[in-house]
């Protein structure tokens, strides 16, 4: 497929989700919001600085509905962490009529109507990951109603979905160069030696140092990626991109996507 060609060809993150979201504008679905958080617990929401989230959504909205922790009350976020494929934000409203509104949801659908986020389509991709959870929501265009998005769905619906789901593919893979580093260069060197299957007394002897620097240096990575294990900070480091990174040249322009707190990039 023609449009799947460019995302082979990406070698970043932010490359990757600038085409995405010009893309899917394209198709009418002008507002995304991905996020993949492989380390969800035994209760359905996790803190967010955990997940990956890319969006070009406005960045008073995410204030609000990240850092202010609304997406608790998302209904389609609900719907992704318990389903895979995709579903029209009306159909499962509609599943949920008989249901009563809780006050955070009201608040949601207030925010959501402010910002003109009322018609779009949800994919929730499958993961071999226990308890990974990943997905996408694509709100429509201020000026097109339910029935106007369920149209191009169903025009275009499994198309969208096969490009999005290379996307998400890709995401897994490449490297987010914009985003904010949680450990110090000798932090991550300690840990991919880790990963690397090295011993306490190998990283002392590789690096110079004794032992007990060496256990200093992964008592900080813990820290910095809460976690409580050694072993959970290989893992949670490597899924986010903190270790075994190829670091880019410093960019020529300041012309380009910004990660901003945590992992959430606000790229127009």
């Amino acid at each position: 497929m023609k449009r799947l060609r460019p995302y082979l060809a990406m070698t970043t993150v932010e490359e990757l989700w600038s085409h995405h979201t010009a893309l899917m504008a394209e198709f009418g679905f002008d507002r995304l919001l991905y996020a993949f958080n492989a380390f969800r617990g035994a209760g359905l929401y996790d803190n967010p600085e955990d997940a990956l989230l890319l969006t070009n959504m406005p960045a008073e909205y995410i204030d609000a509905y990240v850092d202010g922790g609304m997406f608790r009350d998302g209904v389609m976020m609900r719907w992704a962490i318990k389903n895979t494929g995709s579903a029209s934000w009306q159909r499962v409203y509609a599943e949920m009529a008989d249901q009563p509104l809780t006050e955070g949801e009201r608040a949601l659908r207030a925010l959501n109507a402010r910002h003109g986020i009322l018609a779009g389509y949800t994919i929730s991709f499958p993961m071999a990951i226990k308890n990974a959870n990943a997905g996408i929501g694509m709100a429509a265009r201020r000026d097109m109603t339910q029935a106007d998005a369920d149209a191009i769905w169903a025009e275009h619906g499994a198309e969208i979905e096969i490009i999005n789901h290379v996307a998400h593919l890709c995401i897994l893979q490449l490297p987010a160069t914009g985003q904010r580093r949680l450990l110090t260069a000798r932090q991550a060197e300690v840990l991919e030696l880790v990963a690397d299957g090295k011993t306490m007394q190998d990283i002392a002897l590789i690096l110079g140092r004794n032992v007990a620097t060496v256990e200093k240096h992964l008592r900080g990575a813990r820290d910095a990626l809460r976690v409580e294990t050694t072993a959970q900070a290989v893992r949670k480091a490597s899924i986010l991109n903190q270790i075994f990174r190829i670091e880019a040249e410093p960019p020529q322009s300041a012309n380009r996507p910004v990660q901003m707190k945590g992992s959430v990039s606000r790229a127009s």
